[in-house]
C-alpha cells in the first residue's frame, strides 16, 4: 500500500463554468452538461479505487470553482491545512466554504496571506520528505516561505517556472520515489534520486495525472503513446475523458483536493 492520500474534496462543475479563466483555443466550446457527465465520472473512478470522496457544493458565482485543487493543501497526519490565496484575483474566494468545511472537521487551517500567493496546481506532495512548489504566474516565492512554516516537517523545494503555469502541468509523483516529468518544460536536476519517466513532448497534457496508489494512475483519455510508456514502468493506467477540463486549462489533478497521508 503506497497510497498518497485515501480521502478528497471534490467540487462539480456549475452552470458558470463556461465563464472560467482559459488560454484554450476551444475554451468558448466548452459543453457544460458534458462538463457534469466527465466530473461524475471521475468521481465514480476515485470511488471505484477505494478513494472517500466528500463533495462540496456547487459554487454558481465562482465558474473556475471545479479546479478545487488549488484552494488548499490539506495534511491528513497533522490535521493542518494550508488554505490558498490565488494568483488569479478572479477566484479569490472559491475557498471560504473549504476553510469552513476543514474546520468543522477538526483541522487546522492556516491562511497564506498578502502578498504571498499559493495555488494548489503548483504543490508536489512526496512521500520521502520533500515538497515541491512551482514559483510560477500564480505563486510566488512568499508563498511558499508561508506555506513552509506550515508544514515543518518537510524540506520545501521552490521551482521556478518559465514554461507552465502550475508545477503539476510538467511533473507528478507516482509514489515510490518515481516521477512523469516533461523534460521540454522542466527542469530535472531538481528531481536527483527519484526515477524520472519522461513524458512524450507531443502528449505534455497527460502529464497532469494523479496517482492513486498500488501502480494505479489516472491519465486524461487520449494519449496512447504515454499510456504505453507507464505500462512498460510497471503501472496501471486508468483513463478518464476530460476534454471539457482541458478546455478550461484544467487536468486530471486540478479536479480534486487530496488529504496527504505525508502532511
Amino acid at each position: 500500500m503506497d497510497k498518497l492520500f485515501n480521502r478528497v474534496l471534490v467540487r462539480p462543475p456549475a452552470e458558470s463554468y463556461k465563464r472560467c479563466v482559459s488560454t484554450n483555443p476551444l475554451h468558448d466550446t466548452i459543453d457544460v452538461s458534458l462538463a457534469k457527465k466527465q466530473h461524475r465520472e471521475y468521481v465514480k473512478i476515485l470511488k471505484e479505487n477505494g478513494i472517500e470522496v466528500i463533495e462540496l457544493p456547487v459554487l454558481e458565482e465562482h465558474p473556475d470553482s471545479v479546479f478545487v485543487q488549488d484552494t488548499s493543501i490539506i495534511g491528513a497526519s497533522s490535521k493542518t491545512a494550508a488554505l490558498c490565496r490565488f494568483g488569479e484575483p478572479s477566484r479569490r474566494g472559491e475557498e471560504k466554504s473549504v476553510k469552513e468545511y476543514l474546520e468543522k472537521e477538526g483541522f487546522k487551517v492556516v491562511e497564506i496571506r498578502p502578498p504571498g500567493t499559493l495555488e494548489g496546481g503548483d504543490v508536489m506532495v512526496t512521500d520521502v520528505g520533500f515538497v515541491f512548489i512551482g514559483e510560477s504566474v500564480r505563486t510566488n516565492n512568499e508563498g511558499i516561505k508561508q506555506f513552509a512554516k506550515v508544514f515543518p516537517q518537510v524540506k520545501v523545494v521552490g521551482i521556478k517556472l518559465t514554461k507552465i503555469f502550475h508545477l503539476l502541468s510538467g511533473v507528478n509523483y507516482l509514489g515510490k520515489k518515481r516521477i512523469a516529468i516533461s523534460p521540454h518544460v522542466m527542469d530535472i536536476s531538481y528531481f536527483q534520486g527519484f526515477k524520472l519517466i519522461e513524458i512524450p513532448e507531443d502528449e505534455l497534457y497527460a502529464n497532469n495525472m494523479l496517482y492513486l496508489g498500488d501502480d494505479k494512475v489516472l491519465i486524461p483519455a487520449g494519449y496512447p503513446k504515454t499510456q504505453e510508456k507507464l505500462k512498460r514502468h510497471g503501472f496501471k493506467p486508468i483513463e478518464v475523458d476530460v476534454s471539457e477540463f482541458w478546455k478550461g486549462d484544467g487536468g486530471v489533478t486540478c479536479l480534486n483536493s487530496p488529504f496527504y497521508f505525508p502532511l
